[in-house]
């Protein structure tokens, strides 16, 4: 699917999945977390319509699944104008991404995921389309080739990236407002995993909700895939009732035992214990030793392991601390 496709198919206020479409908050009341990002959107978002304009661009970063693409479309919900959503993979050609601008409507907001992977021909269309509202095309090959400038709409671009060291200083300057997403406490996920039970009809208690945040990673997709875990087991295993103990055994299924850790965590942990003496050790080395992509590594299991205390990364490479050496040490067979 190229982005144009993708971009109107993906056309927000509706989505392509009804588990996502249920559970994602569609206003800042029902968002859970990322306070001060709140506050900060509530005044650009009240300024923008008092003034009648378009919200100016923003950039968020962070891990996976901290709630960037759901901001989006709260901010699209609270600004009452449509989001098109595309990625930037998706946008092979420099058509793609012209396609898309030029079908938006006025205050539109444009959303890239992944915008760090956009292609550099396309990502340099985007500078005047964010600073001028103009993009300039070149019509016809050698010297038949005519240039020209394109109008758009006044339209906001909301990014979204892993990896904002990746995006080239141009294209960062030009976003109004950047703003980093912060792992949640486990509190907040509590909070939307009550959230979440409700949504499902699934009758859950605080202290259930609590037990269950310890195992999320400090991140709600994360907190509501387990939570669609758990229901599904408790459907099979108890009527549809969950308790303790069958989010317990809901857990270990899935691999996740009780430091919340997954087999690729424990692989990663006990890889660079066994085999590296605890590190340092370079991505790529690790990569290829415990078989999974280094980016994959850098940016799903890294962030939580370091929060969690296990790992440190140094000038050298990755390096276990002293408590995670002492837990993997000598496990065998944890993966």
């Amino acid at each position: 699917m190229d982005g144009i496709k993708e971009a109107e198919s993906n056309l927000i206020r509706g989505a392509s999945n009804p588990f996502e479409v249920t559970l994602r908050p569609r206003s800042f009341s029902e968002y859970i977390g990322q306070s001060k990002v709140k506050e900060n959107l509530k005044i650009s978002i009240a300024a923008a319509k008092k003034r009648g304009e378009a919200i100016d661009h923003i950039l968020f970063f962070g891990p996976p699944g901290l709630g960037k693409t759901t901001l989006a479309t709260v901010i699209a919900n609270e600004m009452g104008v449509n989001l098109r959503a595309t990625s930037g993979p998706a946008i092979e050609r420099a058509g793609d991404l012209a396609s898309i601008l030029t079908n938006l409507e006025d205050r539109d907001i444009l959303f890239i995921d992944e915008i760090h992977r956009l292609s550099r021909v396309a990502e340099e269309i985007l500078y005047s389309a964010m600073e001028d509202y103009q993009i300039d095309l070149v019509i016809g090959k050698g010297p038949s080739a005519k240039p020209i400038k394109i109008d758009l709409p006044a339209f906001t671009l909301l990014g979204a990236t892993t990896k904002p060291s990746s995006l080239s200083s141009p294209l960062r300057d030009r976003f109004g407002a950047v703003y980093s997403l912060d792992f949640y406490e486990e509190s907040e996920i509590a909070k939307i995993i009550m959230r979440s039970a409700k949504i499902l009809g699934l009758a859950l208690k605080e202290v259930e909700a609590g037990e269950i945040s310890r195992y999320a990673r400090f991140t709600p997709r994360v907190a509501n895939r387990l939570l669609k875990r758990i229901r599904d087991y408790a459907t099979v295993k108890n009527n549809g009732t969950v308790n303790m103990k069958n989010i317990k055994e809901a857990l270990a299924m899935v691999g996740i035992d009780e430091q919340g850790l997954d087999s690729v965590d424990r692989k990663i942990l006990c890889t660079l214990a066994q085999n590296f003496g605890g590190g340092p050790t370079g991505l790529s080395t690790l990569s290829a030793a415990i078989s999974e992509e280094a980016e994959a590594i850098e940016e799903v299991y890294e962030p939580y392991l370091i929060r969690r205390g296990f790992l440190e990364r140094t000038a050298r490479g990755r390096k276990l601390t002293t408590m995670a050496l002492e837990k993997f040490m000598h496990k065998k067979g944890m993966f």
